[in-house]
């Protein structure tokens, strides 16, 4: 239970580094955001090493481990390549535009579906008993986290925001964003050729 609560602090970290970069805070941002995610992964890393663990039969393993392995990739697509990441984690305030293009025309919040993905293909991966207990915590406080930075937070870092948020759904994509990101992807193929 430990680690499990090691992980919380470390979320909550990570999300307080949006207070840091609406303040302006010299140098303190990365420093948090760094702390947070350090927290987390050593939370997940000893979560999946208890010695406590689950029978599974090899096929869900061998699932889980492309499901493990897609949602490592979308959820760093997302979170380090969509996003600038000098402005976004590294450099005082917040980034200069909001993107809405990508993933992110899909939902508001893609880095949500990733990790829930990510926490769900890491139980057959790891077969730890204890991750029956992390997964479901650590994704309800994601979804929290994100409701927060969406109705609070957001809206005073980006100007646009507003309208942001009422033309892309949250976290659950419709058809008009599902087409949205049809359209990102059409117009990035064309521009490669």
């Amino acid at each position: 239970m430990l680690y499990i609560i090691i992980g919380v602090i470390g979320f909550t970290v990570v999300h307080i580094f949006d207070l840091i970069a609406l303040k302006k805070v010299p140098r303190l941002k990365p420093v948090v955001w760094f702390v947070g995610i350090g927290l987390l992964i050593y939370s997940l890393v000893m979560i999946c090493l208890s010695p406590d663990k689950l029978v599974m039969p090899d096929w869900l393993t061998g699932v889980g481990w492309g499901v493990f392995g897609l949602s490592v990739a979308l959820l760093i697509h997302a979170l380090f390549i969509s996003l600038p990441f000098r402005k976004t984690y590294i450099e005082e305030g917040v980034g200069e535009k909001l993107v809405e293009s990508g993933f992110y025309a899909l939902v508001r919040h893609p880095g949500v579906i990733w990790f829930t993905l990510f926490m769900l293909a890491l139980i057959p991966v790891a077969k730890a008993r204890l991750l029956l207990t992390a997964a479901p915590i650590f994704i309800v406080l994601d979804i929290v986290l994100v409701i927060i930075q969406d109705k609070f937070l957001f809206g005073r870092m980006f100007p646009s925001y507003g309208d942001y948020r009422r033309e892309t759904p949250m976290l659950l994509p419709n058809r008009k964003s599902f087409n949205a990101f049809l359209r990102f992807l059409r117009l990035a193929r064309s521009q490669e050729s």
